[in-house]
């Protein structure tokens, strides 16, 4: 169990990335999910001891993760937004070259994990080329590779699958999938459908602070009889924003479909609609917008 107790970061320019953030994560998949700016990324890397919050507390287990960070990233997977790597490398060699830096002395252990990494990851018939020719998927699953290295008991993963094609992002999604089971994995991502198709519990993060928490059956039931669709023209959207609470806009067939937020039958050609994911990440972003913001934006 992951326990973050009113944790707080303020960056010495005074943005104030984290407000009193408390959680409870437990084994398994746990999905961050929130807009760019909102402070996941700045939650992930003090979660990963890379950085030391204004105030609060963290605990995984028995780890007071403030006070002893290197008991923490002994049992650590991290895969941060943005990773580097020697790009002229092998991922063989690569992978062995961080199981020395993660601790793993012996070369006979390094060649088991090493080889039951790649093989786990699909890497196996491309583990002697240079990780620079990679594709985006490719390197996002080395990147998981990498963060397995040590049977790591916490695994945090930042925005994974963000410009991945359709095929790599369910080829890397399956991946965490199997991996989560037993371990407690955060998945950080503004993807809604990441969310949906992983996470038995996720929390909705907005200006630094969590907006929202919980299993998302339960929170999509919560939307019931709330959310409202209805077909219009493109020049009419203005006028609609101005009259209804607009959460959501897409595009159909030459035509906008509106999803609004209503307690009451809005008429006027609305159809109450069953909301989704999407429909109670969208309201609850809504909802920050109307109140004043307390954290200001960060990464």
């Amino acid at each position: 169990m992951l326990q973050l107790n009113k944790v707080t970061h303020v960056y010495p320019n005074g943005t104030r990335a984290l407000e009193d953030v408390t959680l409870s994560i437990p084994k398994g998949m746990f999905g961050l999910l929130g807009p760019n700016g909102a402070g996941k990324s700045t939650l992930m890397r003090t979660v990963a001891t890379l950085q030391t919050p204004t105030q609060g507390e963290i605990r995984f287990g028995d780890i007071d993760i403030l006070a002893d960070p290197e008991s923490l990233r002994e049992r650590l997977g991290y895969l941060p937004q943005d990773f580097g790597v020697y790009p002229r490398v092998s991922a063989y060699d690569m992978l062995d070259h961080m199981a020395v830096l993660k601790g793993v002395a012996s070369a006979a252990d390094r060649k088991v994990t090493v080889e039951t990494l790649l093989n786990q990851t699909n890497l196996w018939d491309v583990r002697k080329k240079a990780i620079a020719g990679f594709s985006g998927g490719m390197r996002q699953r080395f990147g998981i590779a990498q963060a397995l290295i040590g049977n790591p008991e916490l695994i945090i993963v930042d925005e994974p699958t963000a410009g991945l094609d359709p095929e790599e992002r369910n080829r890397f999604l399956n991946l965490l999938a199997e991996i989560g089971e037993n371990v407690v994995i955060i998945l950080s991502t503004h993807i809604v459908e990441d969310v949906a198709d992983l996470c038995p519990n996720m929390a909705v993060i907005a200006n630094g602070r969590i907006q929202l928490e919980g299993a998302p059956l339960d929170l999509i039931g919560k939307t019931k009889g709330t959310i409202w669709s209805k077909t219009i023209k493109r020049e009419e959207l203005d006028d609609y924003r101005a009259k209804y609470e607009v959460i959501s806009t897409r595009l159909f067939a030459g035509s906008t479909i509106i999803h609004i937020l209503s307690s009451d039958n809005p008429d006027n050609g609305f159809a109450a609609v069953d909301g989704g994911l999407e429909d109670v990440y969208f309201s609850t972003l809504a909802a920050t917008r109307r109140k004043p913001a307390t954290a200001s934006q960060a990464a």
